[in-house]
Parts: C-alpha cells; structure tokens; sequence
C-alpha cells in the first residue's frame, strides 16, 4: 500500500488525513506505510460528511478509502449494528472487502457479514443473527435475506458503498439494485467507487447521491506506469502453443490467465496439467466451495496458473505477477481490469494479449481506450511450435478426460439435468447428448 504521493512538498501520512490512533495503529498493523493517491483525496471528504464518487486504477486502494472513514464513522457512534452495507459484484470480491473490514476493525471488535450466492442461507442467517456491524454483499443474495429471513432489516444502514459500481449497474443487477435502494434509508451516505465511469454511474449518482465530491486520482481509462503490457499477433491454431511457451518461459511467476468462456478454463487447466503445468480452473459455473478452494490453492502458491473468467478480474488484491488474456475481451473497458489484476500498489506485473486473426478489432478497441500502441511480445515461432506435438496431445486427452468426466455427471444427475460439469459438453460440441464438430474460434 505504500505511495511516493506528495501534497505541497509533504508526504501524507493516515495520522494527517484525520484517521483517529486506534485506525492508524491498525494500518500500521498491516504494513501500509502511507496512503495512496486515492486514500489521500477520499478519505478527508469522506470523514467531512460528503457522498463521494471515486475514479481510481484499480488495484490503487479503493477498499481502505471508503472502509476507513466507515469505520472511523462507526468508532465514533458507540458501534451501532448494520451500519454499512456495501455492495460487490462477485462472491470473492465481497467476501475479500468482509475480511479487509475485518482487520481493520479487529481490536475495535467489528463483524462483518458476506453475504453471497452459493453459500446454505440458513447459515447466513445465523451470521445476521449475530449482528454484524458491516454487511458486505452481492445484491441478489442481499435481496434473497431481505426478502426472506426473518427480522433481517438494512433500516439501520447510514453507509451504502457500491464498489465496482460499473459493473454493478449494468443489465445484470439493475433490477435488483433498484429493489435494494427502495429498503435502504434516504438519509444516509453513498460512495460510488470503480475504475471506470459509464453512463449508468452517472445516472445513478443524480437518483441517489447528494452533492457529491468526485475523485479522479488517473485519467479516465489507463493502466500504471508499472505494468509491462505487450501483444502477440498469432493464427489461432497455434494459441494454445503460444500460451505453453510463455507459461514455460516465465514458469516462476505467477500467473492469470482469462478465457471468455466458463467451459475453457475447464479444458485448459486440464491441458496445462496434461503438460505438467501447476493450473487450476475458476469460473462462475464452479460451486462457492471450489472457487474459494481455487483461490486458496494459488494464493497458497500450491498451484501457480490460475485460468479464470471475467469473474476474477474484479478487485482481488493478491501478488500475481503476470496476466494473460488468453482470449481478447469484446468489451475493452475488461482489459482494463483484468490487467489490474498485477502490477498493483506499486510492485511491477507484466500483461501479455494473444491476438488471433478474429480479434483483432477487440484488440484496435482495447489500444483506442488505453492510449497507446503496444508493443509486441518477442518470440522465434520456430520455438514456440516445438511444443505443437505435445501441446496437441496433452489437449486431446484433456479433451477425452472432460468428455468422459460429462458422461458421468450425467449418468448421476440424469439426462437433461444440466449440471456444473455438463457445460464441458458444450464448449467440446455436445448438444443435448449428440455430438457434432468442435469448431476452433
């Protein structure tokens, strides 16, 4: 969390932005040594009353710029129950924003409550019960409670902080959302953070915010100066080389690499494993508990290729030293995540994009929003395909092995109950059991 940002000659520190001596001894627990830009410019206005909207890279902070003032709020009023309720929109970003406020209130004694899909309700129910000070949560399991378990109310929310607001607000959650804010309290305090500003964030800011400050600590869409990124123009034939060379090449780094689709981080990480490669799939068709073991797993360094899904290229902060967008997103505002995924609060990352001959206008799209023309990643093809023969069977038995783990899904679940495992069937050609030609992208 360390910054080099200076006001008027003056290194801030978290005791001069008005942090009281329990929250600076608490940061000083965790090893923040001074705030970063976006804590520097969120946190007085925060602390003065004022609803805030906060632009900012991400991985530049944003979780301790609106959870400190909450807390510091919270510390102040004797330590009322349900006084902030923030939104995410993934079970792991929520989940990770419930334990940050939880380190940082330890010694004050706060609960903080996740709240997420894929988790027994009955279960979360007896977390409500306890009465935790901060409910952090997704908003369909949020309305899920709110709807039905008994006695839980958000009545008593002075705090509502939507994080990654951009995502939040989009086709996917807007209905829910709006049935959120109709339970939340008039009179309370909004942030709006994300690290990039649409449309919607800004018709949401007049529907429910009042007068307030907006931080734009970088400009509008950009990357940090510390990120390497580069491109690699290829045939899509030969992707899957390209990727084991690179993976081979940087094999002490850990690495994410992100796939378009839930059903192909299943066959590459079990390719990459096929080839000997330490990976593990995590996507939105896995289970709570398997995408938490995920995570576990590579945070642990047990495994230290991560093939993921636009479902972790949201907020979680943990050492990855390379990102590589194994498929280039559609939506360019994507790359600016995923990418933030290293290279974050000062260490360095590096970012490498396979482009094939079917995406190379996402790829225009994506150097139209950063800026600027990158530049190419170095390889001898005639390397590279040295793996073809052994990437091309490592795949075929990934494929077989994911074929017959679909039968067997099947054969426990019944046929046309479609299940966690029965989605392999699609990527690999499989429709309602009859099987048909797997067409490359």
């Amino acid at each position: 969390m360390a910054s080099d940002d200076q006001a008027g000659g003056e290194v801030k520190t978290f005791k001069s932005l008005g942090l009281c001596d329990e929250l600076v001894e608490a940061v000083g627990k965790l090893n923040w040594e001074s705030p970063t830009p976006i804590q520097v410019e969120a946190i007085p206005h925060a602390l003065d009353g004022k609803d805030l909207i906060a632009l900012a890279q991400t991985g530049s902070g944003k979780t301790a710029a609106f959870a400190l003032p909450i807390l510091q709020d919270w510390i102040d009023s004797s330590r009322p129950k349900i006084f902030a309720c923030v939104l995410a929109p993934t079970r792991e970003l929520a989940i990770q924003i419930s334990e940050q406020f939880e380190a940082l209130g330890y010694a004050d004694g706060l609960k903080s409550a996740a709240l997420v899909g894929g988790v027994d309700m009955v279960q979360q129910a007896n977390m409500i019960g306890k009465r935790p000070h901060i409910i952090v949560a997704t908003p369909g399991r949020l309305l899920d409670h709110v709807s039905n378990t008994k006695g839980f109310s958000l009545g008593s929310v002075k705090y509502l902080v939507l994080d990654e607001a951009d995502r939040l607000l989009n086709e996917d959650f807007e209905k829910t959302l709006d049935d959120i804010l109709k339970v939340i309290p008039r009179q309370r305090r909004t942030y709006l953070f994300s690290a990039t500003m649409t449309k919607k964030v800004k018709k949401l800011q007049r529907a429910c915010l009042r007068n307030p400050v907006k931080i734009e600590v970088a400009s509008k869409y950009s990357t940090v100066d510390t990120l390497k990124q580069q491109y690699r123009f290829l045939p899509a034939v030969h992707k899957d080389c390209y990727l084991v060379y690179i993976l081979t090449e940087k094999s002490q780094c850990t690495t994410m690499v992100f796939t378009r689709t839930c059903d192909a981080t299943l066959l590459l990480a079990s390719m990459l494993r096929n080839l000997g490669i330490r990976a593990t799939p995590i996507s939105g068709h896995m289970s709570q508990s398997k995408r938490l073991g995920a995570l576990n797993m590579f945070k642990a360094g047990q495994c230290n290729v991560l093939i993921c899904t636009d479902v972790a290229s949201r907020g979680l902060d943990f050492p990855v030293d390379m990102v590589i967008n194994y498929d280039i997103p559609s939506n360019s505002k994507d790359y600016i995540h995923r990418v933030g995924r290293t290279a974050r609060a000062g260490r360095s990352g590096v970012a490498i994009s396979l482009v094939n001959q079917y995406e190379l206008e996402w790829y225009i799209q994506i150097e139209k929003l950063i800026g600027k023309k990158l530049p190419e990643f170095a390889a001898q093809e005639v390397e590279v395909l040295q793996f073809l023969e052994r990437v091309t069977e490592a795949k075929r038995l990934a494929t077989s092995k994911l074929k017959e783990k679909e039968r067997g899904s099947r054969k426990r679940k019944g046929e046309g109950n479609e299940g966690e495992d029965d989605v392999v069937g699609k990527y690999l050609g499989h429709k309602d059991g009859k099987s048909r030609k797997f067409r490359k992208r």
